[in-house]
C-alpha cells in the first residue's frame, strides 16, 4: 500500500503545480481504485472549485468506494466554496490519503478529524516534504501575513551588472530573459526600486513567456516616479503600485493616482527609506502572496541586510566586464565573515542557454 500511495500522491503533486490559485494554495487531488486512476483535478484559480471537488466531479459515480489522494488536508470550513469534507463524505469515499496538514491558522481546521468521525480511513504524511514544498510561499503568507519574497539577480562572471559606460543590455542571453519572464508570471507582483525605473524605464510585463502580468510595485520613498514612464502610462491596463513613506508629497501622490497608480504608504526607516517589512505586510494585506524583486542594487542589499529575502534566482553570464564595470547587483556592507553570509540551501544549478542559473531558498546565520 505504501508504494501505491506514494505513486498516486506523486501524481497529485504534479497536478498541484498547475493552475494559478493565488491567494489560495496550490492543491492537487487524485481518485483511485487500487492502481487505476478514476478521477483527478487541481485548484485552477481563486473562487473556482477546489482540487477535491474537481476530482470527484471527473470520477462521477466511480468515486464511491475509491481512495482520495490530496496534497493538502481537505477544508472543513465555508469560504467562497462549500467544505470539501462534506463532498468527500457524501461521495462515499472509502479512504483518504493526505500529504500535508493545513497550516492556515485563520480558518477552522479539523478536516482529517471530521473525515475520521464519518468513518473514513485517513492516512496523513505521504510525501509530506514534497507536498509542503509547493505551499511554502502560501504558508508564510497565511501564518505571518507577510508576502514571500524572491530576488532575481543577473551578473557577469566577475559579478558586474553593466560595463564602465553603464551599458547593461544584454548581459544574459535570450533563454535567461525568457526564464525571467516566466518567473514574473509565477509571482503575484514584481518589485523594483525607483533608481531602476529612472535608469531603465522598464515595463515589467510578461512578454517572452506565456502567462499573465504580475502587479508592478515600485519602492519610491520620495515620489520621484516620472509621470511619463512606461509604468505610469500603462497603469490603467496593468496594475501598478508605488510604495512611499508617510511623509511623501500628497500632491505628487494625487497626480500618480489620477493616472491609475495605487499609492501605498509605509513608515520610513531611520535613513528615510521605505520600511520593507511593512511593505511586504501591506502587499500581503492586498492578497499578494509572492513578490519577485528585480532590483536595483541598493534595494536588494537592504532586503538581504534585513533578512527579508526568502528565495534567490541568479543568472550568471559567461562574460567579464572588468573592474571598472558597474558594481554588483547587491549594494550592502555584507557579512564580516563567510560563516555569517546568507547562502542558498540545497541550490539547484542548470544551464540556461549559455548562462548558468542557480536558485534556492536563502538561509541566514543564527548570529
Amino acid at each position: 500500500m505504501g508504494d501505491l500511495d506514494s505513486r498516486m500522491m506523486a501524481r497529485a503533486i504534479e497536478l498541484a503545480k498547475m493552475g494559478d490559485p493565488s491567494p489560495n494554495p496550490h492543491v492537487g487531488c487524485v481518485l483511485a481504485r487500487a492502481d487505476k486512476i478514476v478521477g483527478e483535478g487541481f485548484h485552477e484559480a481563486a473562487g473556482m472549485e477546489h482540487a477535491e471537488i474537481v476530482a470527484l466531479r471527473s470520477a462521477d459515480k466511480g468515486a464511491r468506494g475509491a481512495t482520495l489522494y490530496s496534497t493538502l488536508e481537505p477544508c472543513n470550513h465555508e469560504g467562497k466554496t462549500a467544505p470539501c469534507v462534506d463532498a468527500i463524505i457524501n461521495a462515499g469515499i472509502r479512504r483518504v490519503v493526505v500529504a500535508a496538514r493545513d497550516p492556515n491558522p485563520n480558518v477552522p481546521g479539523g478536516g482529517v478529524e471530521r473525515l475520521r468521525e464519518a468513518g473514513i480511513e485517513v492516512s496523513v504524511g505521504v510525501l509530506e516534504k514534497e507536498a509542503a514544498a509547493i505551499i511554502v510561499p502560501w504558508k508564510k503568507y497565511v501564518t505571518t501575513k507577510t508576502a514571500f519574497l524572491s530576488v532575481k539577480l543577473a551578473v557577469s562572471l566577475d559579478g558586474r551588472i553593466a560595463t564602465r559606460t553603464g551599458a547593461s543590455k544584454w548581459i544574459t542571453g535570450q533563454e535567461s530573459r525568457a526564464r525571467v519572464h516566466a518567473l514574473r508570471n509565477e509571482h503575484d507582483a514584481v518589485l523594483v526600486g525607483i533608481n531602476t525605473v529612472l535608469a531603465d524605464d522598464p515595463a515589467l510585463t510578461v512578454r517572452d513567456a506565456p502567462g499573465r502580468n504580475p502587479v508592478r510595485v515600485v519602492v519610491d520613498s520620495n515620489l520621484r516616479m516620472p509621470i511619463g514612464s512606461q509604468l505610469v502610462t500603462s497603469a490603467e491596463h496593468t496594475p501598478t503600485c508605488v510604495v512611499t513613506t508617510l511623509e511623501a508629497s500628497r500632491a505628487v501622490a494625487e497626480t500618480l493616482e489620477s493616472a491609475g497608480v495605487s499609492i501605498i504608504r509605509v513608515p520610513a526607516t531611520a535613513q528615510g527609506r521605505c520600511d520593507m517589512l511593512a511593505t511586504l505586510k501591506e502587499l500581503a494585506a492586498r492578497e499578494v502572496v509572492t513578490v519577485l524583486c528585480e532590483g536595483g542594487a541598493e534595494l536588494t542589499g537592504s532586503l538581504l541586510a534585513t533578512r527579508l529575502v526568502d528565495q534567490l534566482h541568479v543568472f550568471i553570464a559567461p562574460v567579464l566586464l572588468g573592474p571598472r564595470g558597474r558594481p554588483a547587483a547587491v549594494d550592502w556592507a555584507g557579512p564580516e565573515h563567510p560563516s555569517d553570509a546568507p547562502r542558498l540551501d540545497s541550490p539547484r544549478w542548470e544551464l540556461c542557454g549559455a548562462d548558468a542559473y542557480v536558485e534556492g531558498p536563502v538561509t541566514y546565520s543564527s548570529k
